[in-house]
């Protein structure tokens, strides 16, 4: 009669090792994608914030009134301001928009609350910052020497530094200012009424 502890086979030590340590492998696998989930699990609550507080201030902004006359600052703080919307510009344009002059890196500041829509570069603007601000009004800053620390989607205060005044884009080598400009969704309008004076 076989004796029945002979018929069974005992595991034999590789495979035992190979055992513990698919288990040790899973293990490890379960702690480093819970580690990542709690690492990345911060990040997206964060964009996830971010995003409702973006669109819960973005439509409180399109709901509010957009300028009055007389209500909005200047872009340069205590520039002369003097209108020349519509003077004629080169290819048959019209101005659409006020040069508002100052030296080489004043700072300019934003004249509305609002969501920053481009930081960038355009040809005949150079470097250029557009805002949306209270009821959907875009203001439009060009011919900037440089940017302030500020990105696209960013929100900015009235009174927020937004860039440096200077010449780019088809301004080279004119006075330094700053070009503002205003638009609707109708199209462009008159900054210069709009203005404190």
């Amino acid at each position: 009669m076989p004796n029945s502890s002979f018929d069974q086979k005992k595991p034999s030590q590789p495979s035992k090792f190979f055992g513990l340590l698919k288990r040790l492998i899973k293990i490890f696998l379960l702690l480093a994608a819970g580690y990542l989930a709690y690492i990345y699990s911060a990040d997206i609550r964060q964009e996830l914030t971010q995003y409702v507080t973006s669109s819960m201030r973005y439509s409180k902004l399109i709901k509010q009134a957009p300028p009055e006359p007389n209500s909005l600052p200047s872009p340069i703080e205590g520039a002369n301001l003097t209108d020349t919307w519509g003077a004629a510009r080169s290819g048959g344009r019209s101005h659409e928009g006020i040069d508002i002059f100052a030296a080489r890196n004043t700072p300019i500041h934003s004249t509305t609350p609002g969501i920053v829509r481009k930081v960038g570069t355009n040809e005949l603007g150079g470097n250029v910052v557009m805002i949306l601000g209270p009821g959907a009004v875009s203001h439009y800053y060009a011919h900037l020497q440089d940017f302030a620390d500020i990105k696209e989607g960013d929100w900015v205060e009235a009174g927020d530094v937004i860039g440096y005044v200077g010449d780019s884009g088809n301004a080279k080598g004119t006075p330094t200012h700053v070009h503002y400009g205003i638009y609707t969704q109708s199209g462009a309008v008159n900054p210069y009424p709009l203005l404190i004076k």
